[in-house]
């Protein structure tokens, strides 16, 4: 009898942890190591925000919490929900979890039974599909090439329904391309999600203050009230006030399903740190100004490296609406053969020759189930981000 149960041997480690991981152990091996696969900002975290920190410290807020988060964090995520979103919830609809993930594994193992399907579209943050299939449920994965702008339409939303769909989880703007959709583009989809009364919709909004040339962010049940009851909204502070070790992420939606999940915490993690809620109570309630200051930087990053991207050659990189990835296509770099003798096989074996070769660490598209692409993080600064791009070109270029 083994020891592992099956359901685990159904899912696969975090692509993204894992290529992060050995970046940092050739880096610590005095390896030069350029690391382009993880998904944080390299700014500090914003001082109001720490400052707060250290006065839940100083005043022993340092104990066990409500197993899903503090009433003032909570009703602080209600005025969120309400003053950007034009969302109403109380707090008894409103959970708060260790990290954004946590959320919606909670929302999974809470719901999911054999034979219920998750659609999922294409490109997708690796963890998706495994966290529905450690919850038991059956991923429906639906490819949005890029034609398409990596973006689901919705005659592929209509069929990718079956009558065992319990969930579609959305996220825009996406990890790992940067797509976003437009309230038109959000309404056709909400319009076929209107006429399959049995779906819900997971939202992942966690980018959604990292939004760039005039493109303007919507959350599903903002475009169409009629999905409120079956939407579970979530999002978290890791991104948007450079927070991602502080480990809070939250969702609002309807009461039973809230109270399911909080079910599921309270006999797994329990409450998140107690200090790390204060904190993100300053980030949602204090000044704002951070995440202007930030936009800014990210979006001439971005624009930087799609730019020297599109130089390499066979490379073609898509100008992304936001978060802080993009997510380029090596199409014609597929079956040509690098120095060392390797053929470029897929983006995998480009992205292994890529890092031993050069030192680049991305991750390779297969990871978030379209191919043949890889991911780059721009959250790192002008000059690591250029060094970066200029090794890609020059790896391309020896490529025969």
């Amino acid at each position: 009898m083994s020891l592992i149960s099956a359901s685990l041997s159904r899912v696969k480690p975090s692509p993204t942890m894992a290529i992060s991981s050995k970046a940092k152990e050739l880096a610590a091996a005095g390896h030069d190591i350029i690391a382009l696969s993880a998904g944080e900002p390299d700014f500090d975290t914003p001082e109001n925000i720490r400052n707060a920190a250290k006065a839940a410290i100083d005043a022993g807020k340092t104990r066990y919490t409500a197993p899903d988060g503090i009433p003032e964090l909570k009703q602080a995520i209600c005025d969120k929900f309400q003053r950007e979103n034009d969302l109403a919830y109380s707090p008894a609809q409103v959970t708060v979890s260790t990290g954004g993930k946590q959320v919606l594994y909670n929302a999974l193992m809470a719901t999911l039974d054999a034979g219920d399907e998750v659609v999922i579209p294409a490109p997708y943050w690796v963890s998706y599909p495994d966290m529905v299939l450690l919850a038991g449920g059956t991923p429906v994965v639906v490819e949005c090439p890029i034609e398409a702008g990596f973006k689901l339409t919705p005659v592929a939303l209509e069929a990718a329904i079956t009558p065992n769909t319990k969930w579609l989880i959305f996220n825009s703007p996406s990890n790992p391309t940067g797509a976003g959709y437009s309230m038109q583009e959000l309404k056709a989809l909400t319009d076929v999600l209107m006429r399959h009364p049995h779906v819900h919709i997971m939202t992942d909004d966690m980018y959604e203050h990292l939004s760039y040339d005039g493109f303007t962010f919507c959350t599903p049940a903002q475009v169409e009230p009629g999905l409120y009851e079956r939407t579970l909204t979530c999002n978290g502070v890791s991104k948007a006030y450079a927070m991602t070790g502080w480990r809070i992420g939250y969702a609002a939606g309807p009461e039973p399903l809230i109270a399911a999940m909080r079910k599921v915490q309270s006999q797994s993690t329990s409450c998140p740190c107690s200090v790390s809620q204060w904190a993100a109570v300053e980030a949602l309630n204090g000044p704002q100004d951070y995440i202007h200051d930030s936009l800014g930087v990210f979006q001439k990053r971005r624009d930087m490296v799609v730019e020297l991207l599109n130089e390499c050659k066979g490379i073609t990189c898509p100008m992304p609406d936001g978060a802080f990835y993009v997510y380029p296509s090596i199409l014609d770099c597929i079956g040509k053969t690098t120095p060392k003798g390797t053929v470029i096989a897929n983006d995998e074996v480009f992205a292994t020759a890529l890092l031993e070769d050069t030192g680049v660490a991305v991750v390779f598209g297969a990871a978030f189930g379209l191919s043949p692409n890889f991911r780059v993080s721009y959250a790192e600064s002008d000059d690591v981000l250029r060094a970066a791009c200029m090794r890609i070109r020059a790896f391309c270029d020896g490529l025969v």
